[in-house]
Order: C-alpha cells, then sequence, then structure tokens
C-alpha cells in the first residue's frame, strides 16, 4: 500500500488545475502545502461555490489533513435603506 500523503505536491497541483479548469473557476483561492496540512485561503463569491470547492478539495485531498479558510463574499442587495446622521 502506497503512503497516503505521498506526491501531496501533485495532489495539491491537481487540485489547483480542477479549481481552475472546472465549474468553478476560482482562481482567487490559494492552495498550499505548510508541514504536514494543505491549507485552502481565499474569498468565493458564495456559499455554494464554498461548499464546491470544499468538497472538490476532499476529492482530491483524501487522507490529507486540511485546513480551510475560505470566505464568502455574499454581494446581496441591502433589505433596508442606510440611515445617515
Amino acid at each position: 500500500m502506497t503512503d497516503p500523503a505521498g506526491n501531496v505536491e501533485y495532489r495539491v497541483a491537481h487540485l489547483r488545475d480542477r479549481l481552475a479548469a472546472e465549474e468553478l473557476g476560482e482562481l482567487g483561492v490559494r492552495v498550499e502545502v505548510h508541514g504536514q496540512t494543505v491549507v485552502i485561503t481565499g474569498t468565493v463569491p458564495s456559499a455554494q461555490c464554498r461548499d464546491i470547492l470544499l468538497r472538490t478539495a476532499r476529492e482530491e485531498l483524501a487522507e490529507l489533513a486540511v485546513h480551510s479558510d475560505v470566505v464568502v463574499a455574499e454581494n446581496t442587495s441591502p433589505d433596508h435603506a442606510e440611515e445617515l446622521p
């Protein structure tokens, strides 16, 4: 049986390729290896995009320690007018 953490850089590079090419097209997300942990950082436009991103990362990086610091930047209209003093 091969080492589950083997070829970490290759697996991370494959994840980056998938994120850029597939439905997300998320080039603003960074995926880096820090010691024994893969760290995913960045901002995505919606919670759905974050969920797809994390699901894709779980598929590619199964059995590796992954830390996610992905922020959702919802661009919804305000539901009320802003009161200025």
